[in-house]
């Protein structure tokens, strides 16, 4: 049986492929349909060519995304989401919409932060 909180469990690493940032953005950009690699890297600000790249590899090794190649010249390569995939960005959906709705929350949070001097620091070693 999986258990996340099992340093052993390799959950883990599909966790870590999940929470990465550029899989919360690629994967529900692929859900609205397929792309072409440069149509993501247009879509996606400040991610590199390689990065993408990689992220991709990363997503089509574990079943989430599909890549497509029409075997044309010049080359035409579509990705999309498979099934699997799919159900990945139903379930981070709801991740998204937290993250826009809470966003201004956040920001007050982060700016008293930065006004209000930090806790002193922890002594109880008994956590």
């Amino acid at each position: 049986m999986a258990d996340v909180y099992s340093s052993m469990c390799p959950s883990r690493a599909v966790l870590e492929l999940i929470a990465g940032k550029w899989t919360l953005l690629i994967v529900p950009l692929l859900a609205r349909g397929p792309e072409r690699n440069n149509a993501l890297l247009r879509k996606i600000d400040g991610i590199s060519q390689k990065v993408l790249s990689q992220t991709l590899r990363d997503l089509e090794a574990n079943g989430l995304v599909m890549r497509i190649d029409h075997h044309t010249v010049p080359p035409h390569v579509d990705y999309r989401l498979t099934e699997l995939g799919h159900s990945l960005s139903r379930a981070l959906e709801p991740v998204d919409r937290w993250a826009e709705a809470n966003l201004p929350r956040i920001e007050q949070a982060k700016a008293r932060a930065a006004t209000t001097p930090g806790p002193a620091p922890d002594t109880d070693a008994a956590d």
